[in-house]
């Protein structure tokens, strides 16, 4: 009986409940990361993979790579623009500090074969195959 009246009267306690979780989900995915730093794209070739990654802001040096056989990791640091007594930041979105981002390639990789450019804070990166990884025609003989 009392469900009704609360359906009478536009009032649902629940339907405030469920609004205020929402409010309170969205205050806690305000404050946390909603993606990994930095941002990448990757794809594959027949005998490559490439990815590119998006790093403003830094120069080269700030960045290290490192590839293990299936594995890369691009790992750096990035600076606060400015810092001190007299400044009073009114709001910071760019993640700075030390960063690590390890991505699972789709297939081994030759570490002697890997080429990576830096230019306007895009870092790309290709990586080979191993010779002996790569697929071969098998030719079938017939008797």
């Amino acid at each position: 009986m009392i469900l009704t009246s609360w359906d009478r009267s536009g009032w649902d306690p629940f339907s405030e409940m469920r609004r205020l979780q929402s409010e309170m989900n969205r205050l806690f995915d305000d404050s946390a990361p909603s993606h990994s730093f930095p941002a990448v794209n990757l794809w594959q070739g027949r005998d490559s993979v490439a990815v590119t990654a998006e790093l403003p802001g830094l120069s080269s040096e700030d960045i290290q790579l490192s590839v293990t056989e299936d594995t890369l990791t691009i790992a750096g640091e990035r600076r606060a623009a400015a810092d001190g007594e007299h400044v009073s930041w009114y709001r910071r979105e760019r993640p700075e500090g030390r960063f690590s981002r390890t991505i699972e390639l789709p297939f081994r990789v030759d570490p002697n074969k890997v080429e990576a450019r830096f230019t306007n804070g895009v870092l790309e990166i290709e990586m080979h195959r191993p010779e002996a990884d790569l697929p071969r025609r098998i030719e079938i003989r017939t008797s």
